[in-house]
């Protein structure tokens, strides 16, 4: 907010301390920051590039990041803390960044525009390079981070559709909805053994409506796990993926626990 109070320009460019901005990054945001009819751009955002190391952590979230950026329209509803220009007199009508936030700042800011009837949109060439994201520890934290703060954004803007969004929702479920495939795998075969004779007719009859109930939201998600571009390939990446689906929840259970007692924003 200091920064933003003694700004002086039309356009106030944020990054972050662990990119690197391609040399053309300002003028390609300012290149994309003219309206089009029926457009009041206040907000241009573009390309951040995650840096791959050796480890199987910077490898997802490098994957993770290029593949949001893969479909991304012109015109979208977030501008990304690491590489993104406002309008200076629009940032500060809304109130600029509020420090009593915790984290997701740019997702607050930029539904703040888009409701007083701002438009963000994109550009692939503003580009700046994000060091590897290294360390499963560090990973995990953010995710985390990431969960708890978006408690508070989907509580106060219900109903707003992210054009955003990575994996972290495949994620989320896959330790409940595996613990859920667990439980019908064994009723499946708790019913198979209740037969004297495997044959087609006791596994057709073992598959009872209660195994399908419990089976087809796992059945639904399976889908969209086995198509996202996280590596799944590997006992340490699953390892990973199972951690990470359970700090997501931690996040969501801490992210409540503030807004119960009104803290961090909420």
């Amino acid at each position: 907010m200091a920064a933003l109070e003694i700004a002086k320009g039309d356009w106030f460019a944020i990054t972050d301390i662990d990119v690197r901005p391609e040399a053309n990054w300002i003028e390609s945001l300012l290149d994309s920051s003219v309206s089009r009819e029926g457009e009041n751009v206040v907000a241009v955002t573009g390309r951040t590039v995650f840096g791959r190391s050796d480890d199987v952590i910077s490898k997802i979230r490098s994957i993770e990041i290029e593949s949001k950026y893969r479909s991304r329209p012109r015109r979208t509803n977030l501008a990304n803390g690491p590489c993104s220009m406002f309008k200076t007199n629009e940032l500060i009508a809304i109130g600029g960044f509020n420090p009593e936030w915790y984290h997701a700042e740019d997702m607050e800011v930029y539904l703040k525009l888009i409701e007083a009837g701002g438009t963000i949109v994109y550009t692939p060439y503003a580009v700046v390079n994000h060091v590897p994201e290294t360390g499963l520890a560090r990973f995990l934290n953010k995710r985390k981070r990431d969960a708890r703060a978006h408690v508070r954004i989907h509580r106060r803007y219900r109903g707003v559709r992210h054009d955003f969004i990575g994996s972290s929702w495949v994620v989320l479920w896959l330790i409940p909805l595996s613990i859920l495939t667990t439980v019908g795998i064994f009723q499946y075969l708790t019913n198979l053994s209740g037969y004297s004779e495997i044959d087609t007719q006791s596994i057709y009859e073992s598959l009872t409506r209660e195994v399908l109930l419990i089976l087809i939201l796992p059945l639904v998600w399976i889908g969209p796990f086995l198509k996202s571009n996280i590596p799944k390939k590997g006992l340490k990446a699953k390892l990973v993926l199972i951690a990470w689906s359970a700090v997501l929840w931690q996040g969501i259970i801490l992210g409540y626990i503030d807004a119960l007692f009104r803290r961090n924003g909420h």
